[in-house]
């Protein structure tokens, strides 16, 4: 079969008929010129450029790049615009509209003249957005991050972006901290182009594609504003065309051996919580067993190597400078920690890739002897209250905080929080446990970043810096402290954190990944039938397409309809 049999877009621009003529004829208005439909693959440049997501902003001139490198290896390069997720302005919650951008990116490769594309990603629903409605193609793809900011600079010191954000904040409800040195601060923390540069979410899911072998290697670690980095796009452009021409596809890249160097990596790099949820719903997507069981089982062990915030000190400037994530996956796979045949999109094995990548900073890439946590892997926990689990990163939180019962102090939701957490007559301290309400997938609705609820001044006073504190919700990649997520089933689905009332003595033991309510059965079964579900989110239009139908924690809050594989093939041609 020829080349020109096998490219899907030929099926657009390969015929001598009318259907032919018109789909080359109006490309030909962007001065394209008619020898480049002469069967060459055309590749797709899924970008999430918008000057409402700052992270992304920058995309323009790194989709110029991607484009020399698909013209070089002889591919034609078309990009186009899909929803773009902004974690810092989008509101209620970026969270919400993740599986709203898979479809668009879905359905964009699926209904165009596209071989193989190239997706564009940096701020942190972006990556598993794309990926996920890539996924549900299985064109042939490849991942391009756009890099984190350089580190942050205050008054002399390094300063991570949303980390330190929370660290102020406090310090300033504190009394510790004068408001004018917190809004110094703004303009130091995010001086260049890129995402966070912490190991939030952004950086947590760079990592991750590396890991899972989607992009080419050292992809995760590159300053945004650094000339390595467009290098990288370039290069990538020209290795689509390749893949293209190869039919390597994602389906044989994402296969279960990459979700199990993902996870570990996740561990080994201090990562966001919130890596959990994106790599279930991708697994859905290409239809991987992969279920929070294998959180727990793959990640126990899997020490923390990277030394950064917010569990640790550096950047991701400094990870790059160290060696970026091959050092830490050479030295996972050095303690048989890795998935060494996993393949990745350059046609090399993982382990190929990064056998022999030097670590050059002992202090951010930290030897496997001397971790920064012995156990890294975030801690899946089970019991009454999570009957279906709920997740905790113990590299964020506070040991003495593992083995913990304390009485509840009770927000139905976000807004009683915020009214009621600041009263001096609220009946709180540092031994009590925060509990927060209906701000899972449905009750919020999106599931926001609202997890790490600020503490009680009361308690801050005291120089308390952390609590327990238990939600449906979720929390920023850049936050810290000793923090349960993602219980499930949440409260405005009728889980049990639906019942829990204030006074209620609730045991935490991160051991035994054990979250156990200390109520009766008899007592919470009485409960249960004087609940009701609340009002959630609007009716009609894609939030109430999304309450409808999206799906638990423990399951990715994916929408039901979305979950699987439908291939590119376009239902009914036009014309």
């Amino acid at each position: 079969m020829t080349e020109e049999r096998k490219l899907r877009s030929q099926a657009w621009f390969g015929g001598a008929d009318r259907d032919g003529f018109i789909h080359r004829s109006w490309m030909r208005n962007q001065g394209l010129p008619s020898h480049v439909f002469d069967g060459r693959p055309v590749i797709g440049i899924c970008n999430t450029f918008s000057e409402l997501t700052p992270c992304n902003a920058h995309f323009g001139r790194l989709a110029e790049y991607v484009k020399r490198g698909v013209w070089e290896a002889g591919g034609l390069p078309l990009e186009f615009p899909v929803f773009s997720l902004g974690e810092t302005n989008l509101r209620p919650t970026a969270m919400l509209f993740r599986n709203l951008a898979s479809m668009d990116v879905e359905e964009s490769i699926r209904g165009n003249p596209i071989d193989g594309v190239v997706l564009l990603a940096g701020c942190d629903k972006t990556t598993p957005a794309l990926l996920m409605g890539a996924a549900s193609c299985d064109l042939p793809s490849l991942l391009v991050s756009g890099g984190p900011m350089l580190n942050g600079k205050f008054r002399g010191q390094d300063i991570g972006s949303g980390t330190c954000v929370w660290e102020f904040s406090e310090e300033v409800r504190a009394g510790r901290m004068k408001l004018d040195e917190f809004l110094d601060a703004e303009a130091g923390m995010s001086r260049s182009a890129g995402h966070c540069m912490t190991m939030g979410t952004a950086s947590t899911m760079a990592c991750v594609s590396e890991a899972l072998g989607i992009t080419l290697p050292g992809n995760a670690a590159i300053p945004a504003v650094d000339s390595r980095r467009n290098v990288l796009a370039h290069q990538s452009g020209r290795r689509i065309v390749e893949m293209v021409r190869e039919d390597l596809r994602p389906s044989a890249i994402l296969v279960r051996a990459a979700f199990q160097n993902a996870v570990r990596t996740v561990g080994a790099i201090g990562g966001s919580t919130n890596a959990v949820l994106h790599l279930l719903a991708l697994a859905g997507r290409v239809g991987i067993r992969h279920d929070l069981d294998d959180w727990e089982r793959w990640g126990r062990g899997v020490p923390t190597l990277v030394d950064l915030m917010p569990a640790g000190r550096f950047l991701m400037e400094d990870l790059y400078y160290a060696g970026g994530l091959p050092a830490v996956l050479r030295e996972l796979g050095e303690h048989g920690l890795l998935e060494r045949d996993a393949p990745t999109v350059n046609g090399r094995t993982l382990w190929e890739n990064c056998r022999r990548a030097p670590v050059h900073d002992r202090k951010v890439v930290r030897p496997f002897a001397e971790p920064l946590h012995a156990e890294g892997g975030l801690v899946v926990l089970r019991g009454n209250l999570a009957p279906r689990g709920a997740v905790l990163k113990p590299s964020a939180a506070t040991a003495e905080l593992m083995c913990h019962a304390g009485r509840a102090v009770v927000f139905e939701s976000i807004e009683d929080y915020h009214t009621r957490i600041g009263d001096p007559d609220l009946e709180i301290d540092e031994t009590c446990v925060l509990v927060l309400k209906n701000c899972g997938p449905k009750g919020y609705p999106g599931m926001a970043e609202v997890g790490n609820m600020g503490l009680p001044p009361k308690v801050l006073a005291k120089g308390v810096r952390d609590m327990v504190r238990i939600s449906d919700a979720r929390m920023s990649g850049t936050a810290y402290g000793t923090v349960v997520l993602h219980v499930a089933p949440e409260a405005a689905a009728g889980g049990p954190l639906a019942l829990v009332r204030e006074g209620d003595r609730i045991e935490l033991d991160v051991a035994e990944g054990r979250l156990h309510l200390d109520v009766p059965e008899e007592e919470l079964a009485r409960r249960a039938q004087e609940w009701t579900a609340p009002a959630t989110g609007m009716t009609g239009g894609y939030q109430g397409l999304y309450v409808e139908h999206v799906q638990q924690a423990d399951l990715g809050a994916d929408l039901d309809f979305l979950v699987g594989c439908r291939g590119a093939a376009v239902p009914r041609e036009s014309h």
